[in-house]
């Protein structure tokens, strides 16, 4: 290798590996390393000190050596160090352990850190120590080993002048956590930021004064809560107050990068001031919520049937005038699951940042920004952190970077951290996940503004995660009905003892000159008189009908009973399928795959239109229609079963090809991505970014239908109460492959019994279909329908291929979507029982060999379970008029499927005719876990249901 190969064009690569080889020789190809010995580079020449290092390296192939290689000739020395000062093997010395000693300040000065508000002492590290390297860095040698040697980035000539800077850089109020990146460019550019104190540059006293004011605000409004409302529940700030001031520069920073939208996501600590004074709710809001749990109207339910949530879980949205223009901040709905909100936010954020108007949702991650706050004991422990920072940088999920603030009390309930964790720090889950961490200390205002200044600029240089862990304390128990000193006496009482940060910071400024005692006691007193004042205004609007309704945000119509059209003109899916089967002529589609899906062009004309065939019609009618479209899942490009094949790939070149976006009519984007191999998040995620775009239709696909228990808290907190709680709807629509097949218990139930619980007060609407053409009419009617539910889709396996099952080009083309299949070939008045069923289980019963000696049954089909379509089913039995009994058919056992939660509906549809169920026995597991114990157990149930 040749000086030119590093002296050239290739000069910033060589110094890339040239930081990465004086970290760690051994990280660096064999070859460069070699190189960078020999000093055959003029890189090398520019680094003096090393030159010299390297010249005094052995040359007998011993560690470092480089063979045979010739030494080039020596550098000028600076001009500060002679020659001989050089050669002193002391020194020589002294630089290697002064450039340990940088290097174990940038790695483990967090751990000599003062985060501790209440001054707990930091453990330390050896390798922060001077004496207790070798040789010992005194005074005297430390004052002879020049700066410009250790690559820092602190002012100072010598190891002297940059120590104490070092020190005061790293093992402060301020530390962080950066070593453990990947990215050499992120590690190399936070040191230079941080250590430079770019990000911390000391405020203006008009600044100072500013953040003094905010700081009596929120600790104002804390103390009047308390005050006037003594017992109720508020989940106080105190402790963490700088919050608040924190957030004011995060927006302030994202409005300047050109975020015109802040979605924020928290548990209920803070969450009160977080309303008042970063989202903008007038105080009155607030103090009606405390005034109101003394009145009855406070429990009483909503007109439109929700039954509302307590004031610390509810949703709000305010517009922040910054010095860039005005920001939309929101702060979005969260229950109990501390953390549950965290995908959620984060895929609201994505939404915000797509244009849906572009094909394929062209992002950008400038629009809009995520913060999440979260508690250390949660951060922690709850495995969503971890699901979500894991879709933190994947290209369908990824938002840019977003802003992770653990609002660090340093307990968790009544848990001490030793109780509630494996590692030293709350944050140390993020390393797994390459983000960098910044700690402060929430009793130093200045330095967690500092935190957030770099926190946004990394982001908006690297476009990544990054957290703040701001270690404060909790003034009071978890809630104000606790006492705290119950469980940690001792922590209590230093608490009790300590000033807050707004009285801390008050004695600084005064100290400073910035404030006089008069001044800071009169913002006090502003603060508390704007409090009372809101507080005297809205007792006295309690008389007044008018004055106490509060309008609420993104209230919703109630369900709609007008049908949608979702059927589409025959020329117009002819049209579709020719373009659906387009590909670029140098584009090369697996021999195979390409048989199968010509296939769907013969089926338009003779029938045989598969479920993967009328989803991918159903997909691009709706784009044509303008409807945006985002489907994820595990697989959900090719599809679990092989069925769907959205994404096509090149058998020669590996590239892809996406049809559904190269549509010529189309007007609406279409994203379609593998999820990574989670559920709670990606569904959390899902349900986020379809609550932000109510008109698009956003599709979550388990691999297997019982997989989505994984997200078994979005389903319960979010998709089927946030009506009712928060009146939050979205389209977003679950699919969950359903079917018994032999495949044991874990891929044969949807746990349908589960999300029937959930329903009610028209919530969700549930499906269960049985043929091609109902499949599509459905997803049509879901994007098409004025009013937003979610929806769950139990779709097949077998019935994927299965002939019966498809459908024709006039089933799409005609009608629409039926709640109830009659039996299509009975004599109606020769049957004596009718048997209901729902899904796949309607093919084993009338495919089976019994079923021609049954002429007295028929065989009707529900495939809308809920909203259960009751006068549809009546009609159904009621065409039957010699009837003896009505039996539901199912699949799952007696205590699962859909049998316990529709019975009183299917009474009241046979109208007096008895009505009896044909299933597997009450069971623990949904199915037997051996293929002929399962082949014997269906052909019963199905015998059962024919045999009269």
């Amino acid at each position: 290798m040749s000086t030119h190969d590093v002296d050239g064009l290739n000069a910033g690569y060589a110094r890339a590996l040239l930081d990465e080889y004086l970290e760690n020789p051994e990280a660096v190809p064999s070859e460069w390393r070699a190189l960078f010995e020999s000093g055959d580079s003029q890189l090398v020449a520019t680094h003096p000190g090393i030159k010299r290092l390297l010249e005094l390296l052995p040359r007998d192939g011993g560690n470092g050596a480089n063979g045979g290689a010739t030494a080039a000739p020596p550098a000028p020395e600076p001009a500060s160090v002679d020659s001989t000062q050089a050669l002193d093997p002391q020194l020589l010395g002294g630089v290697a352990a002064a450039m340990a000693l940088v290097k174990a300040h940038r790695t483990h000065g967090h751990l000599a850190a003062r985060l501790d508000p209440l001054g707990s002492e930091p453990v330390g590290d050896p390798s922060l120590e001077p004496l207790r390297l070798e040789p010992k860095l005194t005074p005297e040698l430390q004052a002879r080993i020049p700066a410009s040697y250790l690559r820092v980035h602190v002012p100072g000539t010598t190891l002297a002048d940059v120590l104490p800077k070092l020190g005061e850089t790293y093992c402060g109020t301020i530390a962080y956590e950066l070593e453990h990146l990947s990215d050499h460019q992120q590690r190399v550019w936070l040191r230079q930021a941080i250590e430079s104190g770019r990000y911390r540059q000391s405020l203006s006293a008009d600044e100072k004064k500013t953040l003094f004011r905010r700081l009596c605000e929120v600790e104002g409004m804390e103390r009047f809560l308390r005050k006037r409302f003594l017992g109720q529940k508020q989940f106080s700030l105190e402790g963490l107050d700088v919050m608040i001031p924190m957030l004011d520069e995060t927006i302030e920073l994202a409005s300047e990068a050109g975020a015109h939208e802040v979605v924020m996501g928290m548990a209920h600590r803070g969450r009160l001031n977080v309303l008042a004074h970063t989202i903008g709710m007038p105080y009155e809001y607030i103090l009606r919520e405390f005034e109101g749990e003394r009145t009855i109207e406070a429990v009483a339910s909503d007109p439109e049937g929700g039954t509302g949530d307590v004031k610390y879980h509810l949703a709000a949205h305010g517009t922040r005038t910054t010095a860039n223009g005005k920001v939309g901040v929101r702060l979005v709905a969260n229950p109990s699951h501390l953390e549950a909100v965290d995908p959620v936010v984060v895929g609201r954020t994505r939404a915000e940042q797509t244009d849906r108007s572009t094909r394929n949702g062209a992002h950008d991650p400038s629009v809009a920004l995520a913060v999440l706050l979260h508690g250390d004991a949660a951060f922690a422990g709850q495995g969503v952190v971890a699901e979500t920072f894991n879709v933190h940088d994947l290209a369908g999920y990824s938002t840019g970077g977003t802003l992770h603030l653990i609002t660090n009390n340093q307990i968790g309930f009544t848990t001490d951290p030793n109780e509630g964790r494996s590692t030293r720090y709350s944050s140390d889950l993020a390393k797994g996940f390459d983000v960098p961490i910044i700690h402060v200390n929430a009793d130093d205002p200045e330095a967690s503004i500092a935190a957030v200044r770099l926190s946004m600029a990394y982001r908006r240089r690297f476009g990544q995660d990054v957290v703040i862990d701001l270690v404060g304390y909790r003034r009071f128990g978890h809630n104000e009905q606790d006492e705290a000193a119950y469980t940690q006496p001792l922590m209590v009482e230093q608490i009790t003892a300590h000033a807050s940060v707004r009285e801390l910071y008050e004695e600084q400024l005064i100290a400073e000159g910035v404030l006089t005692r008069d001044e800071a006691e009169g913002f006090v007193s502003e603060v508390e008189s704007v409090l009372r004042a809101a507080h005297e205004r809205l007792k006295a609007s309690f008389g007044d009908a008018s004055a106490s309704k509060v309008e609420h945000d993104g209230a919703i119509p109630r369900s709609t009973t007008a049908e949608p059209v979702t059927a589409v003109a025959a020329d117009t899916l002819r049209g579709l399928t020719d373009e659906l089967l387009s590909t670029p002529d140098d584009f090369t589609v697996h021999p195979k795959l390409a048989k199968q899906l010509e296939r769907r062009r013969t089926a338009l004309a003779e029938g045989g239109i598969d479920w993967g065939q009328a989803e991918s019609l159903a997909f691009a009618s709706l784009l044509v229609d303008g409807i945006p479209i985002r489907l994820t899942g595990q697989d959900s490009q090719r599809g679990t079963f092989s069925q769907r094949h959205l994404v096509l790939h090149d058998v020669q070149t590996g590239e892809t090809y996406t049809p559904m976006q190269h549509l010529e009519e189309a007007h609406a984007s279409f994203e379609v991505y593998n999820s990574p191999l989670s559920e709670y998040a990606c569904m959390g995620f899902e349900y986020g970014y379809s609550a932000a775009a109510p008109e698009a239709l956003v599709l979550w696909e388990a691999q297997y239908g019982d997989f989505a228990n994984g997200a078994q808290i979005v389903i319960d907190q979010f998709i089927s109460s946030a009506l009712s709680k928060w009146r939050e709807t979205s389209r977003l629509t679950l699919l969950l492959p359903h079917g018994y097949e032999g495949n044991g218990p874990e891929h044969s139930s949807a746990r349908l019994e589960r999300f029937l619980q959930l329903a009610a007060q028209e919530n969700i609407r549930i499906a269960n279909c049985t043929t091609a053409a109902q499949y599509f009419h459905l997803l049509r009617r879901q994007a098409l329908d004025a009013t937003a539910r979610p929806l769950v889709v139990v779709t097949p396996k077998g019935l994927l291929r299965l002939k019966e099952a498809t459908s024709t080009l006039a089933d799409l083309a005609d009608g629409g979507f039926r709640p109830v299949l009659d039996d299509p070939r009975a004599e109606k008045d020769a049957v004596r029982r009718l048997v209901l069923c729902s899904g796949k289980i309607y093919y084993d019963v009338v495919g089976h060999e019994a079923r021609t000696q049954a002429g007295s049954v028929a065989v009707a089909r529900i495939e809308q379970l809920y909203p259960f379509p009751t006068q549809d089913a009546a009609e159904v039995v009621a065409s039957y008029p010699a009837l003896d009994e009505v039996v539901w058919v199912q699949e799952e056992p007696q205590n699962m499927g859909p049998w316990r939660s529709l019975r009183h509906r299917l009474e009241e549809a046979a109208a007096g005719v008895p009505l009896r169920f044909a299933g597997r026995p009450w069971r623990a597991s949904p199915s037997e876990g051996y293929p002929t114990a399962h082949l014997i157990e269906q052909d019963r149930i199905v015998r059962e249901a024919l045999t009269v």
